[in-house]
């Protein structure tokens, strides 16, 4: 039990400092010696109030032109997600798209470090956004999602409030398909419970860090866990 809670109170410090990449740092720890689909459905439940926590604290930030047509992408990954389950091997997809992640998060890195700041191709941000809504919505994977929104978002608070009301639109859908599918029990509920003060007591320092760091650095943080994402997509997938 005492894993659960160290990977729990890591993850959440980290979402609440960036805005993503709990299912990272929660899935890394857990999985040297647990199922994925055993943590999985427990992240998401301790996820979804803490989605609704940042985006509340970040409403003033929404921006619907950035939100509203990266839910739809996402609800709508579900249509090709499920052709390339039936017809390609899901294994090389994720190496695509880990390397994919990988040149982002490097790419995001060089932005930060450069003193001019060129404005994203609006092709680039298409395709980056069609792609990130068929990797969440066939996987549940939100680094893509990240790289796309840290293009178009100024600030930290800006990208956590618009990629937390994403991922709660991700998430409901994948509550409604868990429960469907048996995934969701009464005992991953209440270890859910269980963990959850835990992961508001990581998710309020995260955010109370967040508060006082360097947005630069912040930003440099997302970055490095852009590309960690995409390391571990692919090494899981080797």
């Amino acid at each position: 039990m005492y894993l659960w809670v160290i990977a729990v109170v890591a993850a959440y410090f980290i979402k609440g400092l960036c805005g993503f990449a709990n299912t990272l740092i929660f899935t890394t720890i857990l999985s040297f010696g647990t199922a994925n689909a055993d943590i999985s459905p427990i992240d998401l439940l301790v996820g979804y109030p803490s989605n609704l926590i940042l985006t509340w604290k970040n409403r003033k930030r929404l921006d619907p032109k950035i939100y509203l047509p990266l839910i739809g992408l996402v609800l709508l990954g579900s249509i090709p997600g499920s052709f390339l389950l039936k017809n390609v091997d899901a294994g090389a997809i994720k190496l695509l798209f880990g390397v994919v992640v990988i040149v982002l998060g490097a790419e995001m890195v060089l932005r930060e470090y450069s003193h001019k700041k060129g404005k994203s191709s609006r092709i680039l941000l298409a395709v980056i956004g069609i792609l990130s809504g068929v990797l969440c919505g066939l996987f549940g994977i939100g680094a893509l999602l990240a790289a796309y929104v840290s293009r178009v978002t100024e600030d930290t608070d800006s990208f956590k409030a618009n990629i937390s009301v994403v991922f709660i639109a991700d998430n409901t859908v994948r509550i409604i398909l868990y429960s469907v599918l048996g995934l969701l029990n009464l005992k991953t509920v209440q270890m859910s419970l269980l963990l959850f003060p835990f992961a508001l007591l990581g998710l309020l320092a995260g955010i109370k860090c967040s508060n006082i760091a360097d947005e630069k650095w912040i930003r440099r943080i997302t970055a490095g866990l852009l590309m960690l994402s995409g390391i571990s997509l692919i090494l899981k997938n080797l």
